[in-house]
C-alpha cells in the first residue's frame, strides 16, 4: 500500500519550501481549504488524512499502532520521506500539534518550523496544571461518546466550534465529526484526550509557533502560556476569536500570524 492512498495525499503549488497541513480530531483535510491556498503560492502544499479519518484507508487503521500519538507520528515522516525534499513547515491542529511534536522529535531535520494551532500537551487538570478537564469530566466525555457517536458530535462539535455567528460551521464539523467510522473514532477520541505529551514538550528544538485562540472551551489560555514556558524556541500569538478552530473561523488572522512567525525565523522558512 502506498503512502499517498494511504493517508490520502493531496499536493499543490509551487515553491522552495513545502509546508504539510495536518487536521485535527473528527475532521479531514478539508478543514485547511480556506487557510492553505493562501500560501500555495509561495510553498508546496501537502494535504493528508490521519489513518481512520476523511478518506484515508480505513482499513489501515491498527488499534495496536495507533494506541498513542507515535503511531500518526510515524506515518506523518513517511509522509515526509515519499513526498517532501528537504525540511518543511509543519501545520497542526490540535491533536496533530502534538503528533508534529513527535515527529520533530524522532527526526528534528526534517522539520524548519512547526506551527501548532489550537494544540494541548494534556486535556486534563494536574495540581498546578491548567489543562482545562478534570479527569472526571474527561471520563463522561469518553463515556458518552462510546454510548452514543452520533448523539455526542451533535452535542460537542458546536462547543469545540465556537463561532456563535457562524453557525453552518458547527454543522460541517457536526457533519465531519458523523462521517467517521464511530468505532476508529471512539478509539481515536480516547487516545486523544488522555494524552499527556507534557515531558516531551522540552524535547523538541524545532522553532515553533503556539497559535492559540483568545476564547477557546477545549484548550484555556493557561495551556498556551504552559507551553512556552516549556517549549524550547517557541513563541506563542493570540488571535482574537471565539472557538477551537481558527483556520475555519479565523482563517485570515490565522494566515497571518503564520506569516509573521515564518518572517521572523533567523534563516526564513
Amino acid at each position: 500500500m502506498s503512502v499517498q492512498y494511504r493517508n490520502n495525499v493531496h499536493i499543490a503549488g509551487e515553491g522552495p519550501i513545502t509546508m504539510v497541513f495536518a487536521h485535527g480530531f473528527g475532521c479531514d483535510q478539508t478543514m485547511w481549504r480556506f487557510l492553505a491556498p493562501s500560501f500555495a503560492a509561495r510553498y508546496r502544499t501537502i494535504l493528508f488524512d490521519l489513518v481512520g479519518s476523511g478518506r484515508s484507508d480505513l482499513s489501515a487503521y491498527d488499534r495496536d499502532k495507533y494506541a498513542t500519538l507515535h503511531g500518526h507520528a510515524a506515518d506523518l515522516l513517511e509522509i515526509l520521506d515519499a513526498c517532501a525534499d528537504g525540511p518543511v513547515v509543519f501545520v497542526g491542529h490540535s491533536v496533530s500539534a502534538m503528533i508534529g511534536l513527535l515527529a520533530t522529535i524522532a527526526a528534528p531535520g526534517r522539520f524548519a518550523a512547526q506551527v501548532m494551532v489550537g494544540p494541548s500537551p494534556c486535556f486534563i487538570n494536574d495540581g498546578d496544571y491548567v489543562g482545562g478537564f478534570n479527569r472526571e469530566d474527561i471520563d463522561v466525555l469518553l463515556d458518552t461518546m462510546e454510548s452514543s457517536f452520533d448523539a455526542w458530535s451533535q452535542k460537542v462539535a458546536p462547543m469545540i466550534m465556537g463561532a456563535p455567528n457562524r453557525p453552518e460551521l458547527s454543522k460541517e464539523l457536526i457533519d465531519s465529526f458523523c462521517r467517521n467510522d464511530p468505532s476508529i473514532a471512539k478509539h481515536f477520541g480516547r487516545v486523544t484526550f488522555l494524552a499527556d505529551h507534557r515531558a516531551d514538550l522540552p524535547r523538541s528544538t524545532v522553532p515553533a509557533l503556539i497559535l492559540q485562540c483568545s476564547d477557546d472551551l477545549i484548550v484555556p489560555r493557561e495551556v498556551g502560556d504552559y507551553m512556552l514556558a516549556h517549549l524550547p524556541n517557541s513563541v506563542l500569538r493570540t488571535i482574537d476569536n471565539v472557538g477551537h478552530c481558527p483556520h475555519l473561523s479565523a482563517p485570515t488572522a490565522s494566515s497571518r500570524a503564520i506569516d509573521d512567525f515564518l518572517a521572523g525565523l533567523p534563516a526564513r522558512a
